[in-house]
């Protein structure tokens, strides 16, 4: 029987917000409420969609993780639009294996931790603002990297890329941080993509159109 755990500790509500997205609900219920109030009926319903929406967006349902040993887990929900090995990348020295992960803004944006270890640094870069989906997006968008020194030793790197629509990347990690594997570290909002950058000797679980869930959703095990 396959074991699982938990990383982070369950939600006490039933339909668990990520905490950043308190500030846009509040404002869509609150110009809601006005509406409401002035008697503007359509758009007091127009209102009550966005607020639904936007709650549905920031949703952050509790996940439990595999427990297999040297399981790569998805640092995002979302479609698997690359997978294979890159010889050149700013974020990893050699060659290397790169996941890409694409977030419609359909899908949960809360990011977790692919693998137990040690941040190292953590670098932001501002940039544009291209289709998140589009190979260039990875250097010349919005990003923020994440480069972790995995329990085994072997280097990992996990980027958020700000999207078409995306215009906020959040990170709640730190270097020296000690992180594991499914744990929540940050968002991004409205949709975007990640991308993960591995050693090439780990055995990929995940191809190109996939759908995957963060936390959940193995991306590959190291032999």
């Amino acid at each position: 029987m396959n074991k699982f755990f938990r990383s982070d500790s369950p939600s006490q509500t039933a339909f668990p917000v990520a905490r950043a997205g308190y500030p846009f609900i509040f404002v869509a219920a609150f110009t809601t409420a006005i509406l409401a109030l002035l008697g503007l009926t359509t758009l007091t319903l127009i209102g009550l969609v966005i607020t639904f929406c936007i709650c549905g967006f920031f949703r952050d349902p509790d996940r439990v993780i595999p427990a297999e040993k040297d399981l790569v887990v998805s640092p995002a929900d979302g479609k698997v639009i690359a997978a294979g090995v890159v010889k050149n990348s700013p974020f990893f020295n050699g060659e290397c294996m790169k996941i890409s992960i694409f977030m419609s803004v359909f899908n949960v944006h809360v990011n977790r931790v692919p693998y137990n270890g040690r941040v190292k640094e953590i670098d932001y870069y501002p940039g544009k603002f291209f289709s998140a989906n589009l190979d260039k997006a990875s250097q010349q968008n919005e990003h923020n990297a994440v480069s972790i020194e995995m329990e085994n030793g072997k280097p990992l790197c996990v980027v958020q890329i700000a999207g078409l629509i995306a215009r906020r990347i959040i990170c709640h990690i730190k270097p020296e941080d000690q992180v594991r594997r499914g744990q929540r570290f940050g968002l991004i909002c409205f949709g975007s993509r990640l991308d993960v950058y591995l050693p090439t000797d780990i055995k990929l679980k995940s191809t190109v159109g996939d759908k995957v869930k963060a936390g959940t959703s193995i991306l590959g095990q190291f032999e």
